[in-house]
């Protein structure tokens, strides 16, 4: 199975920033350990700040995986581009959070996203891409 994790604004700073929420490693640490979880799938990575970039990116996945692992950060609460770039979405879609965004600000509470994801995943720390791979490589 072909995945790509896309995530949005801000994750590029998993690692460094508020690590009492997202912790300490990176995703240029956490990749290969997930890619090494799971020798018999192939796991790309993309981020972008950018929304429209995650839009193009989430476009190009329709041809390029066969499912996607999606962590849209803030985005996930204010777009409504980038849910109705994953509504057009043909292949699963999992929505992905590292923070239990239902224990944070009530803005959080709401998802643009969670009503065209195939699951949601939240709370789990770094752990919650993890789990939303076993979940899609389960039902292959």
């Amino acid at each position: 199975m072909q995945i790509i994790i896309i995530n949005g604004p801000n994750l590029n700073l998993v690692g460094e920033r508020e690590p009492d929420i997202y912790g300490v490693i990176g995703f240029d640490q956490y990749i290969p350990v997930l890619q090494a979880k799971f020798p018999d799938h192939t796991i790309s990575y993309f981020q972008s700040n950018v929304e429209g970039e995650l839009i193009n990116q989430l476009h190009a996945s329709r041809k390029e995986a066969d499912a996607i692992v999606l962590n849209a950060g803030a985005y996930t609460h204010t777009s409504l581009a980038i849910g109705d770039a994953v509504a057009s979405l043909q292949i699963p879609v999992i929505e992905v959070h590292m923070s239990n965004v239902f224990a944070r600000e009530e803005i959080r509470h709401h998802s643009f996203i969670s009503k065209y994801a195939k699951a949601v995943v939240c709370g789990m720390g770094l752990q919650s891409y993890e789990m939303a791979i076993r979940f899609l490589t389960a039902s292959v």
